[in-house]
């Protein structure tokens, strides 16, 4: 196949290293530990959700480093879909890109969100809605500005994150008790824990965006598995943190439920400030506020992945051309950056959260899937393709992850029915304008 590629002599450029790249890693996935995780308590309690992200977090260690073998290897903007093409075929190769391009696009109007309800917090007059769609426009200019720059952002704005919730642990921990953990830990029997799979995956959701960054990665091969490693760890280490001290300050119906409206909160670790210190304590205000800074890490390097990831899709000529162009004085594709902000705010003001999250979940598992099969199909077909770096415990490594990622899948389809639908509808029919177009990009 020749390559849609558009003639211009605007290419991506190398800025960044391993430190960067820890950064963009640990931003993507941050805001799971601020938000969204909770409403998995909903479905799940205590136990359920405990034993759900259990298995998400061997899916995504087994996962991650099996992805990573491929990213060293494969080190292209398109990520999934580039180790797709090469293993599975150009229709293996454009489900594997839209089930990226989904979760890519899809994610943001959720932290966008909950930006918003944090915002709201410090800016009660202002409407939620309205805070989140400035930060959308905010950050895809500076994402349209320069990869350096974008990516020094996240950095920065990733390590005061990291720095919030290290304060969170702080203050919540005289609290914490076991016995809290034990309060109705499992409401909703076990079917409960198949129920709270897409909130655990929202603890790591998007941490493979660091692989859609090589074509912008100093040394990619050495780099690449540097970034993602420490990224992985320092995430899991974070996420089981945030889960015992928000939950084992006083039960879980604590962070899920606003004591003012009843109804499930998107800021799930104010509420359990809220119940140690009240919410007129300096120390609740400061976490509080640095909480922002986790969501917005996540929002703007999701973008950021997002734009490369769709970027790659228009340049193969699996989506329209527009797509695929680099501006050719900031040298980002802004054109994929600024489509995608356009699909994003229309998600954001349907104003469901949990359902947005689920479809993000669908596309990550679709890839997970696809991903798995293409390395496996990669070992096979290309034994002398270059590897700087070989996933441990080969083949079982990426099997389990296969195997985790087939039964989340089942499951968020089976408890989101209707949403399974409207994500296999966008599929049929992206699919169906690649069938009929595709050919016109190849000679």
């Amino acid at each position: 196949m020749e390559k849609n590629q558009v003639t211009e002599s605007a290419q991506l450029q190398r800025k960044l290293g391993p430190t960067m790249l820890w950064g963009l890693g640990v931003g993507y996935v941050i805001s799971g530990m601020y938000f969204g995780w909770n409403l998995g308590l909903e479905q799940g309690g205590t136990l359920g959700l405990a034993i759900a992200t259990g298995f998400i977090i061997l899916m995504y260690l087994t996962f991650t480093f099996s992805y990573t073998e491929m990213a060293c290897a494969i080190p292209k903007a398109g990520g999934a879909f580039d180790y797709a093409y090469k293993a599975l075929g150009k229709h293996g190769a454009f489900f594997a890109g839209m089930a990226q391009n989904i979760e890519f696009i899809f994610a943001p109007p959720a932290i966008a969100f909950a930006i918003g309800a944090y915002v709201h917090i410090f800016l009660p007059t202002v409407s939620i809605t309205l805070i989140a769609i400035v930060a959308y426009l905010i950050f895809t200019a500076l994402n349209i500005y320069g990869i350096e720059a974008a990516a020094a952002f996240e950095l920065f704005i990733t390590v005061l994150a990291v720095l919030g919730l290290v304060l969170f642990f702080f203050a919540t921990g005289p609290s914490f008790s076991i016995e809290n953990l034990k309060i109705d830990a499992l409401p909703n029997g076990w079917t409960g824990v198949f129920a709270a799979i897409p909130f655990a995956i929202w603890f790591f959701l998007a941490i493979e965006g660091v692989a859609n960054v090589a074509e912008e990665t100093i040394n990619p091969q050495r780099n690449i598995l540097i970034g993602f490693g420490s990224a992985l760890v320092t995430l899991v280490i974070l996420c089981i943190l945030t889960f015992l001290f928000s939950v084992g300050a006083n039960g879980w119906e604590t962070v899920v439920y606003d004591p003012e409206t009843g109804m499930a909160s998107d800021s799930p670790l104010p509420l359990a400030l809220g119940v140690v210190m009240g919410t007129d304590q300096w120390l609740f205000k400061v976490i509080s506020f640095i909480g922002i800074s986790g969501l917005i890490a996540s929002f703007h390097g999701i973008i950021l992945a997002a734009g490369r990831a769709t970027y790659e899709f228009g340049k193969m000529g699996y989506a329209p051309s527009v797509f695929g162009r680099i501006h050719r004085r900031f040298k980002t594709p802004a054109n994929a950056l600024v489509i995608n902000t356009i699909i994003g705010i229309i998600a954001l003001l349907t104003g469901r959260t949990g359902e947005i999250i689920t479809i993000a979940c669908f596309g990550a598992l679709t890839l997970y899937v696809l991903s798995m099969v293409s390395m496996i199909r990669l070992r096979r077909r290309f034994p002398e393709l270059p590897r700087p770096f070989k996933v441990p415990f080969y083949p079982l490594s990426p099997i389990i992850a296969l195997v985790i990622s087939l039964i989340a899948l089942l499951s968020v389809t089976i408890y989101n029915p209707w949403l399974a639908l409207i994500f296999l509808a966008i599929l049929i029919l992206a699919y169906a304008w690649f069938r009929m177009m595709y050919k016109e990009n190849v000679k």
